[in-house]
C-alpha cells in the first residue's frame, strides 16, 4: 500500500465535501463502510479522517462519529496558488498590470483633494459627487433612471449581494438564481440560512417560462440574475429576453436583483433588466472587474421606495464606504480613464480568448468575457479533474461550486485574465490541454 494513499482519500474526501456531497454538520460514512466504497482498509480511512481533523474539514466525537465543519466554497473556488509557478485560472478578475498606472495616478490626484469633509462621517451612504460618479458608471453600460439619490454605495458588489439578502428576505425564505451561478449568492444564502433554487437556462440565459413556474412553486421572495457575461456560463442576455424577465417579474410580487458587473465587457450597450422594472429592481454593478477588486467600489440603484431601507441596512453593517476609494474612483470615472481601462480589459479579454481557442482542442463555446465553461470528455467528472490538474499545478474552478443544488458536474470554469501574461496562458492552456486529450489517469486510484 502506497504511504501516500490516506492523504489521496483525504483529498477526494475533502473535494466531495466542497462539492456538497458531505454537507456541512452532516455525518461522514463509519471507517468500515467508506473502506468498502474506497476498496482499502478502515485503518487507511481512519488517518485519512484525522488529516482532514488537522486541517479543519471535520470533528471527530467519541461514540459519534466524524462530522463535516460548517466551511464556505468561495475559498476554494477562487485559490490563491500553492506555488509562485502555478497556473491559476480560478480567479476572475481583470488584467492588474493594465490597470495599475491608472490607479497610481487617480489615487495621487485624490490625495490632493483631501479635506476633513472628505475624510469623516457622512449622511446616506456617501458623498453626492461619489454616488454621481456611479450614476455615470453604470449609465454608459446601459442603466437609466439613475440619480445620486437612488445610487448607493457599497464595499463592491458582493457587499451588495450580501445586503439586500439581509434586508429583503429572512431566514428560511427562497431565492432563485439561474440554474448555475455565482458560488458567492449561494455562500451568503447558506450563511444566512437562506433556501436557494435554480431557474433553468439556454443560449440567451434565463428562462422566463421556467422562472414563472419557480415563482409559482417556489415562492421566492428574490430573484438574482448575471445578464451579462453570466458566472460560470458566460451567456449573455440580449435585449428581448431580458425584456421578457423584466415582463415575468412586473405580473409577480418579486423583487429582482440584477448583478451587472460585466456589462462593460459588451461588445454594444444592451438597456439593463431594471430600466423596465425600476420599482421592483436593484441594479448592482462594480469597478471590481473593470478596474480592480482592491478599490472595493460598488453602485447600487435601487427603488425609490427602498431607498431609505437600504440606506439603514448600510449604516447598520458598515456604515460608510471609503471616500478615500471613493475619491480615486470618482477622478477616473469623471476624467474617462475609467472607461479607457474597461475598453483595454475588453480587448484583452478577446484576445485571451483567441489564445484559448488555438491552444484547446476540447470543444466549448467561445465568449467574449473573462472566463470560459468548459466541458470535460466522457468519462472526467470535474472533481477528479481538478485533483489531477492541481497535480500539474494548474488551479481550475470545479463546476460543481456553481450548482445551487450541489450536484456532480462534467464542467470546469476557467479565467483567463488572473495568468500574469500571454505566454504562461499558452503554457497553462497547454498543460490543460494535454490532460484533456490524456484518458484519466491513475494519479488517484484508490
Amino acid at each position: 500500500m502506497s504511504e501516500n494513499k490516506f492523504r489521496q482519500i483525504a483529498s477526494a474526501i475533502e473535494a466531495r465535501i466542497d462539492r456538497g456531497q458531505y454537507p456541512p454538520n452532516s455525518r461522514l460514512p463509519t471507517h468500515r463502510d467508506l473502506a468498502d466504497d474506497l476498496e482499502t482498509t478502515p485503518a487507511t480511512v481512519a488517518k485519512a479522517y484525522k488529516l482532514l481533523v488537522e486541517k479543519g474539514y471535520v470533528e471527530s466525537f467519541v461514540g459519534r462519529g466524524t462530522f463535516v465543519k460548517g466551511k464556505t466554497e468561495l475559498a476554494q473556488v477562487i485559490q490563491a496558488p500553492d506555488l509562485e509557478t502555478a497556473y491559476n485560472f480560478s480567479i476572475l478578475q481583470p488584467c492588474l498590470a493594465q490597470s495599475l498606472p491608472m490607479l497610481q495616478e487617480a489615487f495621487s490626484q485624490a490625495s490632493k483633494v483631501l479635506s476633513t469633509e472628505l475624510i469623516g462621517y457622512t449622511e446616506f451612504s456617501g458623498h453626492p459627487a461619489h454616488r454621481a460618479a456611479g450614476v455615470q458608471w453604470a449609465a454608459r453600460y446601459g442603466l437609466e433612471n439613475g440619480t445620486p439619490e437612488n445610487t448607493l454605495l457599497v464595499d463592491g458588489a458582493q457587499n451588495a449581494l450580501s445586503l439586500l439578502i439581509i434586508a429583503l428576505t429572512k431566514p428560511g425564505d427562497t431565492i432563485a438564481v439561474e440554474r448555475l451561478t455565482y458560488p458567492g449568492i449561494l455562500a451568503i444564502a447558506s450563511l444566512l440560512g437562506r433556501r436557494v433554487v435554480g431557474v433553468d437556462m439556454d443560449e440567451d440565459g434565463m428562462l422566463p417560462e421556467h422562472l414563472k413556474a419557480v415563482i409559482r412553486h417556489e415562492k421566492p421572495r428574490l430573484v438574482v440574475t448575471i445578464p451579462s457575461h453570466q458566472n460560470p456560463t458566460g451567456v449573455t442576455m440580449p435585449e428581448a429576453r431580458r425584456k421578457q424577465i423584466a415582463q415575468v417579474i412586473a405580473a409577480s410580487e418579486v423583487w429582482l436583483v440584477e448583478d451587472d458587473v460585466y456589462a462593460f465587457l459588451n461588445s454594444e450597450t444592451i438597456p439593463a433588466i431594471c430600466n423596465w422594472i425600476p420599482d421592483q429592481c436593484f441594479h448592482i454593478t462594480s469597478l471590481s472587474k473593470a478596474i480592480s477588486p482592491a478599490l472595493r467600489c460598488g453602485f447600487v440603484k435601487v427603488p425609490d421606495s427602498q431607498v431609505s431601507v437600504i440606506n439603514a441596512h448600510i449604516r447598520a453593517n458598515i456604515w460608510l464606504s471609503s471616500p478615500i476609494n471613493y475619491i480615486a474612483a470618482a477622478e477616473m470615472i469623471t476624467h474617462g480613464s475609467a472607461f479607457h481601462v474597461a475598453e483595454q480589459q475588453q480587448q484583452i479579454a478577446r484576445q485571451r480568448q483567441r489564445i484559448a481557442q488555438s491552444v484547446l482542442h476540447a470543444p466549448y463555446t467561445a465568449s467574449h468575457g473573462y472566463h470560459i465553461w468548459l466541458p470535460l470528455p466522457d468519462g472526467w467528472r470535474a472533481e477528479r479533474f481538478v485533483m489531477e490538474a492541481k497535480s500539474r499545478d494548474v488551479i481550475v474552478s470545479s463546476g460543481s461550486y456553481f450548482c445551487p443544488d450541489s450536484q456532480e458536474s462534467d464542467h470546469i470554469r476557467l479565467s483567463l485574465m488572473s495568468v500574469s501574461s500571454d505566454q504562461r496562458l499558452a503554457e497553462g492552456l497547454g498543460k490543460l490541454d494535454q490532460l484533456l486529450q490524456s484518458e484519466m489517469n491513475t494519479l488517484f486510484h484508490f
